[in-house]
């Protein structure tokens, strides 16, 4: 069940809410944990197993964090937080990365001449794992630190692990940004509107944009990468990073609306990344919460950049190849993140001085490297990537092919005005205007009509799924 399907819009969600305010306030978390375990169930009746581990998952990581906090001995506490993360990360590793391990090594004994294969364990994806697991984890560490006292109550932590507006996928919430919620909150009036206002402008951003712009890439993606022309496929992998934006942006505001409907604030997790002048600043405003968990748990505690330049260089390339794989078991996800650490040492070491002093020679930068890292992560198929980026840059390809223009103008007569507003959109003066007349009847009325239209395209069969689901 994802956010844009009419069951949940018409179903699920009025009859969680309804039952969730008349329910006096003690029994609030307990409602939100059942209700959030009852989501993910009916979004993968097929396995069951897999409701089950978010539980266990759950259970496990509330009792962990209990021991962490009560045991004395120095040597425990550690010995119980390994264990912990142990069986964390190993859930997520069997149930993500177990295939992709044993494919490479048939992959590479193949190629030595080794004969015998191992056989491939093929699972399909527990919806959101990444997250809850990278959620559990932060909880451990920060009781481990001291940071703040392990939950008392599992329907609590049970409530805040598997809270159902970011369990697929995110943002990645710490512990510390709902404790006060998740013991004492208010539910207002005002609060519900705000966040029902938020949820409709997310909803119009994935349903009415990124799902109309997603044909544009599917079409190059369905002709082939070698029948397009260079305009052609720039424009493509253009319309791809338009709708990876408004796709995830748009379920992130989504997830922000719900929690404050519910009660709480969950955290932003986009900050226009494509007015970036760097890839550096790219990725502090992309996907924020997982860039923080990154540097707080894996980038800072290598030793971050205090230990040389060396050093720094080496932690980067950790935290990059990380999170690659973060996003996918496949390869051409460990080749953006490495193209990405390569990017980010440079700028390092000499080009974000230069970029930041020339703002438009930054946005240009950004505007030609946005893409080609997007194509990158977009095709799973090396040969089928290699075709992609030697047609954006005319390689190995006749003048004609790169210069023809046919299918370029036949896709951008199509498409203009999704483009149009994808860029308009990405940066800081809509989200200006919307808060200057999102209280007005006009307003109300746009948002009304956004939400009537959105409902409109789902029930035709406009309604793709969220593409950070599958990571």
């Amino acid at each position: 069940m994802v956010f844009s399907d009419i069951h949940f819009l018409y179903l699920f969600l009025p009859a969680f809410l309804a039952a969730y305010y008349i329910i006096p306030g003690r029994f609030k978390n307990a409602a939100l944990f059942a209700g959030s375990v009852l989501f993910y169930a009916l979004g993968s009746p097929e396995h069951p197993i897999y409701t089950l581990l978010l539980i266990v998952s759950a259970v496990a990581s509330w009792a962990f964090g209990r021991f962490i906090a009560s045991a004395t001995e120095p040597s425990y506490r550690k010995t119980a937080l390994a264990i912990a993360l142990t069986f964390l990360f190993g859930e997520l590793f069997v149930c993500k990365y177990l295939g992709f391990l044993i494919s490479s090594l048939n992959s590479l004994t193949g190629a030595l001449g080794i004969k015998g294969r191992l056989p491939v364990v093929e699972l399909t994806l527990p919806v959101g794992i990444s997250f809850y697991v990278f959620q559990s984890a932060s909880y451990l560490i920060d009781v481990y630190r001291g940071k703040f006292a392990s939950e008392r109550s599992l329907i609590n932590y049970g409530a805040y692990l598997t809270m159902f507006p970011q369990l697929i996928a995110g943002p990645i919430v710490n512990y510390s940004t709902v404790k006060a919620r998740l013991h004492k909150r208010k539910h207002t009036f005002v609060g519900f509107t705000e966040g029902l206002k938020t949820f409709i402008l997310g909803l119009g951003l994935k349903v009415i944009l990124a799902n109309n712009l997603a044909g544009l890439w599917r079409d190059a993606h369905t002709v082939g990468y070698e029948s397009i022309s260079t305009p052609m496929a720039w424009l493509a992998v253009i319309a791809y990073s338009l709708q990876l934006y408004f796709d995830f942006y748009g379920y992130s505001l989504m997830a922000k609306g719900m929690g404050r409907m519910l009660g709480f604030k969950l955290p932003d997790n986009f900050l226009h990344p494509y007015l970036s002048t760097s890839m550096t600043e790219f990725w502090r405003r992309w996907h924020v919460t997982l860039g923080t968990w990154f540097r707080e748990y894996i980038y800072i505690p290598l030793g971050g950049n205090r230990k040389g330049l060396k050093r720094t260089i080496l932690n980067m390339l950790v935290v990059w190849l990380l999170t690659g794989l973060w996003h996918g078991a496949s390869t051409n996800f460990l080749i953006w993140g490495g193209v990405l650490f390569v990017i980010m040492v440079l700028e390092r070491l000499f080009l974000k001085n230069a970029l930041d002093r020339f703002k438009p020679l930054g946005h240009l930068y950004m505007m030609i490297l946005i893409p080609v890292t997007w194509a990158i992560f977009a095709e799973t198929d090396l040969s089928r990537m290699g075709i992609l980026l030697s047609r954006m840059f005319g390689i190995n390809a006749s003048a004609y092919a790169v210069l023809d223009p046919r299918d370029f103008l036949d896709a951008l007569g199509s498409y203009w005005y999704l483009l149009i507003a994808g860029v308009l959109l990405s940066t800081e003066l809509p989200l200006r205007l919307y808060t200057r007349i999102k209280d007005s009847l006009f307003g109300t009325l746009l948002l009304a009509a956004m939400l009537g239209l959105s409902v409109y395209l789902i029930c035709i069969g406009l309604n793709d799924p969220f593409l950070y689901f599958r990571f």
